[in-house]
């Protein structure tokens, strides 16, 4: 009877694979940004002094990055980056999924709520697409942002901080889909636009049958360059 099962199994999954693998060859070309890990969880404080939480972004796609206010160099690069992404961004076709951008500082100590408002003026950021939080739990903040984010960070001795410049995107369901550093390349903003585009089309193309095919780019690694 389990050796039964078994191959009942075992049929059941290679007629799986298969039906994948003919809905890939039929919806060819279809290709995928990879699913990385999962983000982590947090409770931030924002730039108007409300709780910010991953639940709270749930839904929707989120680009994240990691600085201080007082960063002289490459925090300006890094903030053009949003800006032309945000200028550009009905280039990738989100139709209802909302995109929103979310820039985590580091140095609790200084970057109160009331100065995170202000450098958000500084950079005109749009308050209800582009939000600074960040937490006085300094423990807390390492978790997140060195464990979750894998992003390294740490004061240098002269009142400023050696870091990992870096972007994080993050889709709907909270899986990091995209990492994009400053140390091996400066981060391509038609690439990060394409891979927001990419990851709009399978969410809204991924039904039905389509999603198999959608499974079986995650599967084949068919990754969007």
């Amino acid at each position: 009877m389990r050796k039964k099962l078994f191959l009942y199994g075992l049929y059941g999954l290679a007629g799986l694979l298969i039906t994948a693998a003919l809905a890939f060859k039929i919806f060819q070309p279809v290709q995928v940004v990879p699913r990385i890990r999962l983000s982590p969880g947090f409770i931030l404080i924002d730039q108007n002094g409300r709780s910010l939480t991953n639940e709270d972004l749930r839904g929707k796609f989120v680009l994240y990055n990691f600085t201080y206010t007082r960063c002289p160099d490459p925090c300006a690069g890094m903030n053009a980056t949003i800006q032309e992404i945000q200028r550009r961004l009905g280039e990738a076709n989100l139709g209802d999924i909302e995109m929103v951008f979310v820039t985590i500082s580091f140095d609790p100590d200084y970057d109160t709520p009331e100065r995170l408002a202000a450098y958000a003026q500084s950079l005109n950021a749009d308050p209800q697409q582009w939000i600074f939080a960040t937490t006085q739990d300094k423990a807390l903040l390492k978790t997140i942002i060195g464990a979750g984010f894998e992003a390294y960070y740490e004061p240098d001795g002269e009142g400023g901080f050696r870091f990992d410049p870096k972007f994080v995107l993050v889709d709907g369901w909270g899986v990091i889909r995209g990492e994009y550093r400053y140390q091996t390349q400066v981060p391509d903003t038609e690439r990060i636009l394409r891979h927001i585009r990419v990851l709009a089309e399978e969410v809204h193309n991924s039904k039905g049958a389509a999603s198999l095919a959608y499974e079986a780019a995650h599967y084949f690694l068919c990754y969007t360059p």
